[in-house]
């Protein structure tokens, strides 16, 4: 039991001797403690009301959206958002692409790789020009590299003019022009171009650019991204529509080129599309990891059906195929395609490279690849070696010919200018002779009229003189008769002459 009492005090209640002491720790105030814990809440109490009265009153007044982005640092605006200069939001579930977005109003994104350029960009700014899905909601962005022309001055020009035009409907959303050279030493001819020895590095390079292009220009909103070669001459206004409407996630069409009579007058051009078949499959097998199998070449003999070799011109437009890898002149593809890793493999996927990698790697992440066998495209003609010295051996014999004929035609002029001096002789002698004979009978008059003068005169002479003697009679009719003989022997140096007249008339 305790005790009652305080342990230092006595038992009476009073403390024991030098025990007594107030400290302050131990005998406070009552009341201190309680009054400023009282003056604390008040103060916040008041700071809390007056922060909100200062807020409330920022909101509310007109004209403090500059105050508000003062004291909110640029995190609170007038509608209550939450905002910041430098944040971008996109929801990328609204840029999947769908079958007909011009109606969604779905961004393209246009790539135009170029080398050395400069004379097929009037081309294709025409067909930019004809485009019929709607001009503002396709980006333009083009890769200028390795060129030794003025492809990127022309370019230049080309996309102010473009952008300037006074139809509303012709300029084009945003614009990149890209350079960056890769080193490409390949020559842009047709033979170094198209040469075997060439192909695997010259495409591993190529899907560099393409790579680099596509990285530095696709933005979040993009639906669909269009690949296009400079050099297409001819393809419909409604090629992005048509390709679209398939709903594929890459979709490529057909490509033909144009040839001239003597070599056929059309060939397929793009046999980078085309499906796998297990002779390739095979002959992939045998081949070195680095090794890049390309079409068209006696080398690769893959017995692959090719999309160009199946067209119908007649066929169905809309008819697909399915096939696993892709030619590059034209391929329109979901951006989603390539935000998921699908590239341009610039070395040896599967054995193979650039687009035709780029058509095996999308396969291989379940996308869909097809390619329409029947709606075609025309790639411009450019002759190739032999095809050059074939149309130099068709002029030299065109010149020839063209010589030939010039000489034909001057020898028939000169026989004739011949004959026709001939026969103008010929007019000239026989009217001469003509004349000739019409001025004989002529003359045989007069003399038969001077003869029966002379004959009247002598008559006359006789019958006067017949009272001359016979000696003068025998004189007169001695000289009648000289002149008879010399009349008869002018008729008969005359028939001759008659006879030869009539031998050339005939």
């Amino acid at each position: 039991m305790m005790s009652r009492h305080h342990s230092g005090a006595y038992a009476n209640g009073y403390p024991r001797a030098k025990t007594f002491e107030i400290s302050p720790h131990r005998f406070q105030p009552r009341a201190s403690t309680p009054a400023t814990r009282r003056r604390r809440k008040l103060l916040i109490r008041l700071g809390i009301f007056a922060t909100l009265a200062i807020l409330f009153g920022l909101f509310v007044w007109p004209g403090s959206n500059t105050i508000v982005s003062i004291f909110s640092l640029g995190l609170v605006s007038a509608n209550n958002d939450v905002v910041m200069d430098t944040v971008r939001y996109y929801d990328l579930s609204n840029v999947q692409g769908t079958a007909r977005g011009w109606e969604r109003e779905e961004r393209i994104l246009l790539c135009v790789p170029l080398r050395d350029a400069e004379p097929h960009l009037a081309m294709m700014f025409s067909h930019l020009h004809n485009f019929t899905y709607p001009h503002h909601l396709i980006d333009l962005a083009f890769l200028v590299s390795d060129s030794k022309d003025r492809t990127l001055e022309v370019l230049v020009d080309r996309l102010e003019a473009l952008q300037a035009d006074e139809d509303p409907k012709q300029p084009y959303g945003e614009i990149s022009i890209i350079e960056k050279d890769f080193g490409q030493k390949v020559e842009q001819d047709v033979e170094s171009r198209h040469g075997f020895a060439a192909q695997a590095s010259r495409r591993k390079l190529m899907a560099q650019a393409r790579n680099w292009l596509l990285s530095a220009a696709l933005r979040p909103y993009h639906s669909w991204v269009y690949w296009r070669d400079v050099d297409v001459e001819t393809a419909p206004f409604t090629i992005l529509e048509d390709l679209m409407r398939h709903n594929k996630d890459v979709i490529v069409p057909n490509v033909w080129r144009p040839l001239p009579d003597w070599l056929g007058g059309e060939q397929p051009y793009d046999l980078n599309s085309w499906q796998e078949s297990e002779t390739a499959l095979a002959l992939a097998d045998t081949l070195d990891e680095d090794a890049v199998i390309v079409e068209g070449y006696a080398e690769y003999a893959t017995w692959r059906p090719h999309l160009a070799y199946l067209r119908d011109p007649y066929g169905d437009p809309d008819m697909e195929m399915e096939i696993d890898g892709v030619g590059g002149v034209s391929i329109l593809a979901k951006a989603k395609v390539f935000r998921s890793g699908v590239h341009f493999p610039a070395f040896s996927f599967e054995k193979h490279a650039e687009t035709e990698g780029f058509g095996k790697m999308a396969k291989r992440m379940q996308y869909s690849v097809v390619g329409l066998p029947h709606y075609t495209i025309w790639h411009l003609y450019e002759p190739s070696v032999d095809d050059i010295k074939h149309m130099e051996e068709m002029e030299q014999e065109r010149k020839a010919k063209e010589q030939e004929e010039k000489q034909k035609t001057e020898k028939e002029k000169k026989i004739k200018e011949q004959f026709s001096d001939a026969s103008s002789q010929w007019e000239k002698d026989k009217t001469e002779i003509q004349n000739l004979a019409k001025q004989e009978p002529k003359k045989e008059g007069k003399q038969d009229t001077k003869k029966e003068a002379k004959a009247d005169a002598k008559k006359g002479s006789t019958s006067e003189d017949k009272k001359t003697t016979g000696e003068g009679a025998e004189d007169d009719s001695n000289t009648e008769s000289k002149s008879k003989s010399k009349d008869d022997s002018d008729k008969v140096s005359e028939k001759p002459a008659k006879d030869q007249a009539k031998k050339v008339e005939s």
